[in-house]
């Protein structure tokens, strides 16, 4: 089977280039072969997974090498060679299952969500480049390989994001997720640098080997353009302003890129890197911080939100947050990072498909006051949208409970002063999420109904979505039920990846807090934000038009300003700069060259202009000449 890894992003590879060399003619059956190579992909990485069980230890990781893609022979300090490897270990497979498995259903659920759209075979092409990319990412043993999968999926999301280009909103959407990924690209193409120069390579053997050996300023300054990476594809504090705007593109775009995949691939990162990071505690330290901001800071947008999308999309940065600060804990909370990973994966992306279904029914309508009752006509979306959502808000048993409460145990227990604040703050952002998400399935599927003609005066007629949609969203439920249960058993999932990220060490809870304590402590506030939540939506009509709210409420409707911070902080300072540096080319660099080539041809002008072609003038010139050099020799004698 390891002669086979390549095939796992090479199927959705040949399936996108397939569909797109094809054109039209591939049309009539261009989504079904899509869905094949996805599937097909997914039973690969099955198979693999199986044979990976079959071994023990060290033994479980393969590694395939396909060609050597970048050789640069010499005798130098540190010869370049960059190879196309593969290598599938414990971390990658976890991945590998979830990027195609989820991955399958999203393209299942596309064939009814896109039947009318006339270019769905080209939605299908780019659903395939999306799928290869993020397997080359999470399957390189290298870091330039990563990053042509890092760019890849850049690419590929900025197709998917402005998919329906005939809409500016979704055209500006797209080129904005696309500038602000850059912002975090430089980063990751620094943290590559630096590491060549460093350990002479940028294989993970070589360099998570030698990390030892480096200084822990260079470590430091490689973990930072690392965690800057993250935060332009995982949408974290400051780089999160493009994945609200991101919820434009198709619904099935928002859920593959904002649940299983893309948002996901900054917190591989960090976990694969495990080696950087543990031996920098000041890069390490600033991985926490930044979780435990986007964790509130998603949240809080979360609730003020009525586009059922852009709300869900807060929920992704705010989950998103709680995978980065549990990797910020470092061997505390490296397997609970990736534990809520793919629980997130699953009722994340099943309750995107279920927001998906709701337009679906309601004419593309996306505001949650123009919803209510809709349970009543939509039984099955009703069901598993709110078996998602009790997995979100961490009710047990349901998945979320198992995963994202051993983050906040795992925050407590760092100890001190910093468990204190890191665990307050997860927690306090479990009580938010309780309230946002009680208040969407509130106003979404609870209540009278209060549906309003759309801009062509047709009026809703909610119904169900055809079984190619209905069916994986009853397949993601599954896996928001039973997926953290399973994880759990016997330590079992954090044991599969203690090869990988090492083994799981234990923090000590601040006065006296036990695991117990905090899980209770836990459900109390999640009972507190859905209290609120039933008390302020559920006993109150919902009125069509958003009160103006506190300044809160005002500032998390425009993203507590994250678009106003950028532009302040990135975009004008970045003009200023370009504007300066254009005038120091111009009156600078430019002034100087041609200050000196006027300085020549002027002199050369006037110089000329003593050229008459008259003799008289020359034999002038000469007597003139004859005379000063005479009276000089005179001059000198005396």
């Amino acid at each position: 089977m390891e002669s086979l890894i390549w095939l796992v992003p090479g199927l959705p590879l040949f399936g996108a280039a397939i569909l797109l060399l094809g054109g039209k003619r591939t049309n009539a059956w261009g989504h079904l072969f899509g869905c094949l190579t996805a599937l097909g992909s997914f039973a690969l990485g099955a198979g693999l997974f199986f044979t990976m069980l079959g071994k023990h230890g060290a033994a479980r990781t393969m590694h395939q090498h396909l060609y050597s893609w970048v050789p640069v022979p010499g005798t130098g300090q540190h010869p370049f060679q960059a190879d196309v490897s593969f290598q599938l270990d414990q971390l990658s497979i976890v991945f590998v299952l979830l990027i195609t498995g989820v991955g399958s259903l999203i393209h299942i659920y596309s064939i009814g969500y896109m039947g009318h759209d006339a270019e769905r075979r080209k939605f299908f092409s780019y659903l395939n480049l999306f799928l290869a990319a993020m397997l080359i990412l999470v399957l390189a043993d290298n870091y330039l390989l990563l990053y042509v999968g890092w760019e890849g999926v850049g690419l590929a999301s900025y197709l998917l994001i402005g998919f329906w280009q005939h809409k500016p909103s979704a055209a500006a959407a797209a080129k904005k997720a696309f500038v602000v990924n850059r912002v975090g690209d430089v980063g990751l193409s620094i943290a590559i640098m630096l590491m060549f120069v460093t350990f002479g390579s940028f294989s993970f053997g070589p360099v998570f080997g030698s990390a030892g050996g480096a200084s822990k300023g260079t470590l430091t300054a490689i973990g930072i353009m690392l965690l800057l990476a993250a935060c332009g594809k995982s949408a974290q504090f400051p780089l999160q302003s493009w994945l609200g705007d991101a919820m434009e593109g198709p619904t099935p775009v928002s859920a593959l890129i904002h649940a299983a995949t893309m948002v996901t691939a900054g917190v591989y990162l960090i976990v694969r890197s495990h080696a950087i990071f543990d031996l920098s505690p000041t890069a390490r330290l600033l991985v926490t911080i930044v979780g435990a901001i986007t964790l509130l800071f998603g949240a809080i947008v979360g609730c003020a939100k009525d586009d059922i999308k852009k709300s869900l999309a807060g929920s992704t940065m705010s989950q998103i947050g709680y995978m980065i600060l549990a990797a910020g804990l470092g061997p505390i909370g490296y397997a609970f990072a990736i534990m809520h990973l793919v629980t997130h994966g699953f009722f994340k992306a099943g309750l995107f498909l279920g927001a998906g279904s709701v337009m679906h029914g309601m004419n593309d309508e996306v505001n949650m006051r123009h919803y209510g009752g809709l349970r009543k006509y939509m039984p099955i979306t009703f069901g598993t949208f709110f078996l998602g959502y009790l997995a979100i808000i961490g009710c047990p048993p349901f998945s979320g409970y198992f995963s994202k409460d051993k983050i906040i145990e795992a925050a407590f227990s760092k100890g001190g002063t910093s468990g204190a604040i890191l665990g307050g703050a997860a927690l306090l952002g479990a009580l938010i999420t309780a309230f946002y998400m009680t208040r969407m399935v509130i106003m979404t599927f609870f209540g009278e109904k209060r549906w309003v003609e759309d801009a062509d005066g047709h009026e809703p007629h909610p119904h169900e979505s055809p079984l190619s949609m209905a069916l994986p969203m009853l397949l993601l439920a599954v896996g928001s039920v039973a997926a953290g249960f399973l994880f759990n058993l016997n330590s079992s999932f954090v044991d599969w990846l203690e090869p990988v990220t090492g083994p799981r060490v234990e923090g000590k809870m601040p006065g006296g807090l036990t695991s117990s304590t905090v899980g209770y402590i836990t459900l109390a506030a999640v009972a507190v934000g859905v209290a609120i939540a039933i008390a302020q939506y559920g006993t109150r009509k919902v009125p069509a038009v958003a009160p103006r709210g506190s300044f809160i409420t005002v500032a998390a409707r425009k993203d507590l300003y994250g678009d106003a911070f950028n532009e302040a902080a990135l975009m004008r300072p970045g003009q200023y700069l370009t504007r300066t540096l254009v005038y120091t080319d111009n009156r600078g660099v430019d002034g100087a060259i041609n200050g000196l080539a006027a300085l020549v041809g002027g002199t050369s002008g006037r110089l000329r202009r003593l050229q008459t072609g008259f003799v008289r003038s020359y034999a002038l010139s000469m007597f003139g000449g004859a005379a000063a050099l005479v009276a000089a020799i005179l001059f000198a004698k005396l």
